[in-house]
């Protein structure tokens, strides 16, 4: 009889994997990836062994395949999309909990997993100062907590109005009208189709420059339908990084009997913050919010927040039972009764780890220094003759276009190009309002001034030879604050 091969003493895979975690977190590496997508198949695409690879020297190939297809997300010089970098501590807890191997299903199939739950769906109430017998589920990102959010909406809305769409489901139920942003972030449209709604559902609302709907059309446009009601709210676009008006909304859709779902990925972690948590006013009236965990607050991926103001309707919309998912009376929350998952990964411990390590004003001192680097690297922007901020920078978001748009997608292009070029920051374009944009967001981790002071030089240094030799009046600072055409407002 064959043998099987023996396996590798589990130190040695470990220490391997720690040890070049201490290194690659603890050095310089490029920030950009190295190799083609053809490269990147030729380490990872190989023919499937007949007898395995020895662990130690497996890591070893996973590492060579890999570091050349890595984004630099955990350096602070990456501004290309709103990602954080993955804090030690949680990346600690993360490894525990791999090492661990706990399914997050049910209480008994993991108490300890169950109860740290319980102890970060009270300090995220408690930090975003949200109403505190909410009910939190722990889901992989904000998309699948709109999800979660939305379902719950779903089912409430068309309860109220007489319809159990989880006994009689989705055929033959009332139609229920959707309001939001035409320019709402993509994630809370897939959501909602995943929900079964459809574009005879949504009543997308005209934003204006900061993609952000308006209350007075909102009126008009709840006004205009009968029947179950959901508004869609932003606090923080994702470009604009703007709020929306979220106490008139909220009282729009109390006066409408509506639900209000707020999209708040990573502009909610404003409420953590003295100095900020203004721009976030009305966000706590509403009936659930999606929230990341890995962006703002720094959690490894995949960590998302699905936050309910309604317990009993969050429980109804995810509810699934079985005689083998054992319950007694003693136990602690079952956390599969708030995500749409059964098995698991116990994301509650590097949550727990990160808050716990942060503190309260930890958390508050990152978004602020994250906001006030937003700012100082805006107004060395605005300094740059022929550029224009094209956002109201209160948050970590900034949005840059050509003073004089002719020819602004190829010059946008080359900017990006050529800082990216030197493999010292990471950057990207985008596409709004009909604009090619070179937007930046400050959210990783250790960013500080000292980086966004070396990033607004090297723009300084390239742009003039990107820039047509007609040159354009110079932004004023006070741009920032004020609204123009094609300026956006929040």
């Amino acid at each position: 009889m064959k043998q099987h091969r023996s396996d590798p003493v589990p130190a040695d895979v470990l220490a391997r994997a720690a040890d070049y975690a201490r290194a690659y977190r603890g050095g310089r590496r490029p920030i950009s990836p190295t190799a083609s997508a053809a490269e990147l198949r030729g380490g990872f695409c190989l023919p499937l062994t007949e007898d395995g690879v020895a662990g130690p020297r497996v890591i070893d190939e996973l590492i060579a395949a890999a570091e050349p297809g890595l984004v630099g997300n955990t350096d602070p010089n990456f501004y290309a999309w709103v990602m954080g970098g993955s804090n030690l501590v949680g990346v600690a807890a993360d490894w525990l909990t791999a090492t661990w191997g706990q399914n997050a299903a049910i209480y008994q199939s993991s108490p300890a997993a169950a109860i740290a739950e319980e102890a970060v769906e009270a300090w995220l109430l408690d930090l975003l100062d949200l109403p505190r017998d909410s009910s939190v589920g722990f889901v992989s990102d904000a998309t699948m907590a709109a999800f979660v959010g939305l379902a719950a909406a779903r089912g409430e809305v068309l309860r109220r109005a007489g319809y159990d769409v989880e006994v009689a489901g989705l055929q033959g139920a009332p139609k229920v009208h959707i309001f939001l942003s035409d320019d709402a972030h993509v994630t809370n449209y897939a959501a909602l189709r995943q929900l079964g709604f459809g574009e005879a559902n949504f009543h997308k609302l005209p934003s204006d420059g900061a993609g952000l709907m308006r209350p007075d059309d909102l009126a008009r446009a709840m006004a205009r339908v009968q029947g179950p009601k959901i508004v869609l709210a932003q606090a923080g676009h994702i470009n604009s990084s703007g709020f929306e008006p979220l106490g008139e909304i909220a009282a729009l859709a109390r006066f409408h009997n509506a639900w209000m779902h707020v999209d708040g990925a990573f502009g909610l972690w404003a409420r953590a913050s003295a100095d900020r948590k203004a721009l976030t006013a009305g966000s706590e009236l509403a009936d659930s919010w999606s929230v990341d965990g890995h962006k703002w607050l720094q959690v490894p991926y995949d960590s998302g927040f699905a936050i309910v103001r309604h317990r009993d309707a969050h429980r109804r919309a995810m509810q699934k039972s079985a005689g083998y998912l054992n319950v007694a009376e003693e136990d602690g929350r079952n956390p599969s009764a708030f995500t749409p998952g059964l098995s698991r990964r116990a994301q509650a411990f590097a949550a727990w780890a990160v808050l716990r390590s942060h503190g309260r004003k930890g958390i508050a001192a990152l978004v602020d220094r994250h906001c006030e680097a937003a700012t100082e690297l805006a107004a060395r922007i605005c300094r740059i003759n022929g550029l224009s901020i094209l956002n109201r920078v209160a948050l970590n978001q900034i949005v840059i276009g050509c003073r004089d748009q002719k020819n602004e997608h190829q010059k946008m292009t080359a900017l990006a190009n050529r800082l990216n070029a030197g493999n010292r920051v990471f950057v990207r374009t985008a596409q709004w309002k009909e604009r090619t944009v070179l937007r930046l967001s400050v959210i990783s981790e250790n960013t500080d001034f000292r980086h966004v002071e070396t990033l607004a030089a090297m723009i300084g240094e390239i742009w003039p030879a990107i820039d047509t030799p007609c040159q354009t009046k110079p932004v004023l600072e006070h741009d920032l604050v004020q609204t123009a055409a094609g300026v956006v407002r929040s």
